[in-house]
Formats: C-alpha cells, sequence, structure tokens
C-alpha cells in the first residue's frame, strides 16, 4: 500500500515541477536535469522503459523527502 501513496504522490510531485517549469520540456531546466541524471551523450542513455523507470522512482523519493520520510 505504502508504494501506490509514494508512486502517486511521485507523480504529484512530477506534475507540480512540471507546472513550476512551465512544462518546457526542451528548456534550460530540463536539459541540465536530464544532462545530470543521464549524462550528455543521447546515444549512451537508457532506454526509454528504464528512464521512465528512473523518473517515477525521483519522483516517489521527491514525494517522501518533502513528506519528511
Amino acid at each position: 500500500m505504502r508504494w501506490l501513496t509514494d508512486t502517486i504522490g511521485g507523480l504529484w510531485e512530477l506534475l507540480r515541477l512540471g507546472w513550476i517549469t512551465r512544462f518546457r520540456f526542451r528548456g534550460p531546466y530540463w536539459r541540465w536535469r536530464m544532462e545530470t541524471a543521464f549524462g550528455s551523450d543521447v546515444s549512451r542513455r537508457p532506454p526509454r522503459r528504464q528512464m521512465i523507470h528512473a523518473v517515477l522512482d525521483y519522483g516517489r523519493w521527491v514525494h517522501r523527502m518533502r513528506r519528511g520520510d
């Protein structure tokens, strides 16, 4: 059950981050975030499925940090 609440909270945090950055996913913040998370060489980035998993893990982590767990 905790995984589900963390996932929902993580999705909320990702939506919140998207809202704060006005969903400009090709803007400077998101380019910087992608480079620090996955490196600057696009050809060496993980497959889409792994990247989505990593982004959801990040959202869950942000949710737990903001909640204070």
